[in-house]
């Protein structure tokens, strides 16, 4: 008798270019092991899995499964920023109803602080109502800021060395148009994201590690206003003629760019275009208050671009965020519920990392903030020691998409669903 149950890997939240290497790792590594059947992947996470849309993984052709790696966001299997709140007794109800239907004794969940906290939810309700139910986290986002910020929970996530690389890059295309296009426009502030911690904008500085760029950074945790900013910027141009400014997306201008009435499901404040951004406010504020040379300042934000352009992604990135991938299933084959897969960095000057677990409550009630200690005292930079923290994760070469006619070639699944064995559910919070 087959004594194998099946596993559901879901996702939550923004994308990454490489959030489908570690569901890669997790399809491929799954077959290795006989305790696993199936594996399904929730259609949109737990809103996928509510509504009883399981796409059947184990069915793709190898070929489909293999692209992974080289498609990004997460339109293979869908994401969401749908949040199961302890209120919400009939959607965990729900999970465990069509867990139980389709004999799923393994869960994954791919996603940030949320989704872990998501994920411990559940396997403790699964324990409560006799359902022998592993749960593992898979940890994945573009902000860096899973964990503590001891880095004793979690070295980096997935999903960073990319945007770093993605900054890297940019921000040296950026400033060969500045140096050239100076005497017209001297100053060019680029928005990065980043809400409340500043990994992403600090990524700018591996741009130019020797400092010779007139570069500026500043984080969401920059203690500095506008006035001190535009002086900051003028001191650079009188001695530059020229400066590009990084800023985080999340950095305090006041109200400007911040739809404090649009929110998520998690609770989390939109940036965005809708109303004037971050950059604008900076680029407006600049020049009314007027540069100390010809030309004025002009402002660029990169929009999702960030999180989903794969021709930057880092070959380090995405063969991490597959071993964890890999580790994930290692952890629900032994058993080990509870956990989130995890990478930790070995000490030394050389980069050199291990990959392990660490309890998903602790993990789900941490608060990762960017380290004080690398923040330059001009409060316009970031530390050497950010620089070496950061430089392995974002590798060497470009990596090799692959090309049919130009077009790059991406992961398609067929649809092949799990037979629907419950009757229709809606999501509480969708009920009108």
């Amino acid at each position: 008798m087959n004594s194998a149950r099946n596993l559901v890997v879901a996702q939550s939240g923004g994308p990454t270019p490489v959030i489908n290497s570690s569901l890669r790792g997790i399809v491929e590594a799954a077959r290795e092991f006989q305790a696993i059947g199936t594996v399904y992947g929730a259609r949109h996470g737990i809103e996928g899995v509510l509504k009883e849309e399981l796409l059947d993984l184990s069915a793709q052709p190898a070929e489909e499964v293999a692209l992974l790696r080289f498609t990004p966001a997460a339109g293979s299997i869908g994401t969401c920023r749908y949040k199961l709140r302890s209120n919400q007794t009939e959607d965990f109800d729900r999970v465990i109803e069509v867990f139980r239907a389709h004999q799923v004794g393994y869960l994954l969940y791919i996603g940030g602080n949320d989704s872990m906290d998501t994920a411990a939810k559940i396997a403790q309700l699964a324990r409560q109502q006799g359902l022998d139910l592993v749960a593992v986290g898979v940890p994945k986002t573009i902000d860096n800021d899973i964990g503590d910020s001891e880095f004793r929970l979690i070295d980096h996530t997935p999903g960073y060395g990319s945007v770093a690389r993605y900054w890297m890059h940019k921000v040296q295309e950026a400033n060969e148009e500045n140096a050239g296009s100076a005497p017209a426009d001297p100053v060019l502030v680029m928005q990065a994201m980043g809400r409340k911690i500043g990994f992403i904008p600090a990524a700018a500085r591996l741009a130019d590690p020797d400092r010779e760029m007139p570069l500026q950074i500043y984080l969401a945790e920059s203690q500095c206003g506008l006035a001190q900013l535009a002086d900051q910027v003028n001191d650079r141009l009188r001695r530059a003629g020229r400066c590009i400014v990084v800023i985080s997306e999340g950095f305090d201008v006041g109200q400007v760019g911040n739809l404090s009435h649009v929110k998520d499901a998690f609770g989390h404040i939109a940036f965005g275009s809708s109303k004037l951004t971050v950059a604008q406010a900076v680029v407006n504020f600049l020049n009314r208050a007027g540069l100390p040379c010809k030309g004025a300042a002009r402002g660029n934000v990169p929009g999702t671009d960030q999180r989903h352009s794969m021709a930057y992604a880092s070959a380090v990135d995405l063969d991490e965020a597959y071993r964890l991938g890999q580790k994930a299933v290692e952890l629900a084959a032994a058993g080990q519920s509870g956990f989130m897969a995890t990478i930790l960095r070995e000490p030394g000057p050389i980069y050199s990392i291990r990959y392990e677990k660490v309890p998903l409550a602790e993990v789900a009630n941490s608060e990762r903030t960017f380290p004080a200690k690398w923040i330059a005292p001009s409060g316009c930079d970031v530390t050497d020691d950010f620089v070496r923290y950061a430089k392995p994760l974002v590798g060497g070469d470009m990596i090799s998409l692959p090309m049919i006619d130009g077009r790059q070639r991406m992961t398609r699944f067929q649809p092949i669903f799990a037979e629907r064995k419950l009757s229709k559910y809606i999501p509480q919070a969708d009920r009108k």
